[in-house]
């Protein structure tokens, strides 16, 4: 018959003995739940030397010995030294086979000071790595789709690229001309307020002109349609993707690329140089109201000083640059769409890093033609 189920704990000078017996398996272990805890628990506090003595124990199975497994790590983890005695030998390669299987956990590693930021650092750099190489897979992938469609115009929604045509194009008109505008004020009245110490408030026209139609008109409006459709973009593809319905996309064997990303990429390369121009038009009208009332220029000597001033290099710089930005937006805004995870937390997280992201490109882009069309000598 076998002994009752228990742990006794002993004191033997300077030992602390655990003396286990009964049965060891599943069904004999009930019993021992609380007693167990206790024994966990008192491990933070154990001191000197330790012996478990499991002669006693009658039946070992793998719960039993994950149990005992579990004890003699609780005491380890505290520093304690554990002498294991009497355990049947019949039971010996199970009680080591647990223990082996058993990862020993690590005190979490403390890092504190420089050696934070440095790691902080490193974290961010492996991060931002790993996204850009998943941000150039789906440019790849949207580019293949994208050269599909040409030789395939069938493939292409009209339907929607009409719907996103007018959305990103006519819908943004207003705050495109109000913003162009502004500009257009801000540096000829600038501009103007300079040259004028030089006697040279004349030449205001020349530097109006060639900053909207080179940098100015297309990086306002730019940036505008990142803040606007950009991140209407991510928004409208990221609640899509809470609501499940492109997984459900996915199951009737539809191509969530081609059907959402490719007609809003089109679009925008569409409707940005549009929007460029009209916004070229508004910059220097807000130029020439600045000539006219600040600087007594008339109409004609605005538009004559406009014409030696504007060369179609100038004109055209401003807008090679325009569909390959909105080319940008485009794809930003429905990469971190595509990444929103299954909460509507992360629908604005995403948003936000889309228009951070998409702003950064352009501004990044633009940098590098001006060095380009200055080597080039445009």
């Amino acid at each position: 018959m076998m002994a009752s189920t228990s742990i006794r704990r002993e004191r033997v000078g300077a030992h602390t003995v655990f003396r286990l017996s009964g049965d060891w398996t599943t069904n004999g272990l009930a019993v021992l739940e609380d007693e167990v805890g206790e024994v966990v628990d008192s491990a933070a506090s154990a001191t000197g030397p330790l012996t478990v003595d499991a002669a006693g124990i009658d039946a070992l199975d793998s719960n039993g010995a994950w149990l005992l497994s579990q004890i003699v790590q609780a005491f380890e983890q505290h520093g304690a030294v554990v002498e294991w005695t009497g355990l049947n030998e019949h039971h010996q390669p199970l009680f080591e086979q647990i223990r082996r299987s058993r990862p020993i956990p690590q005190p979490p590693r403390q890092v504190t000071g420089i050696l934070r930021v440095i790691e902080h650092c490193g974290e961010a750099v492996f991060l931002w790595a790993g996204n850009s190489l998943t941000f150039i897979s789906f440019l790849g992938l949207t580019l293949v789709r994208l050269l599909r469609a040409v030789a395939q115009p069938r493939r292409v929604r009209f339907t929607s690229l009409v719907h996103h045509l007018e959305r990103t194009g006519i819908d943004s008109l207003p705050i495109v001309a109000m913003l162009s505008f502004l500009i257009g004020v801000v540096l000829a009245y600038m501009g103007g307020e300079q040259l004028k110490r030089l006697g040279a408030e004349t030449f205001t026209v020349n530097l109006v002109a060639v900053a909207v139609l080179r940098e100015m008109g297309i990086l306002i409006t730019a940036i505008i349609i990142a803040g606007r459709s950009g991140s209407a973009f991510t928004a409208q593809i990221g609640t899509m993707k809470v609501n499940q319905e492109i997984d459900a996309m996915n199951t009737i064997g539809l191509d969530p690329v081609e059907v959402l990303a490719l007609p809003r990429v089109l679009a925008l390369m569409i409707s940005l140089p549009i929007l460029t121009f009209f916004a070229d038009l508004m910059g220097l009208f807000g130029g020439a109201v600045i000539a006219v009332t600040v600087l007594d220029m008339n109409i004609p000597q605005f538009v004559r000083q406009l014409s030696e001033a504007v060369e179609l290099n100038h004109f055209m710089v401003g807008m090679v640059k325009a569909p390959l930005f909105g080319f940008i937006i485009a794809l930003v805004g429905c990469y971190e769409g595509l990444r929103v995870s299954a909460s509507a937390e992360s629908v604005g997280q995403q948003t936000t890093r889309s228009v951070v992201e998409s702003i950064a490109l352009v501004i990044a882009l633009d940098t590098l033609f001006v060095v380009f069309f200055s080597i080039i000598g445009v």
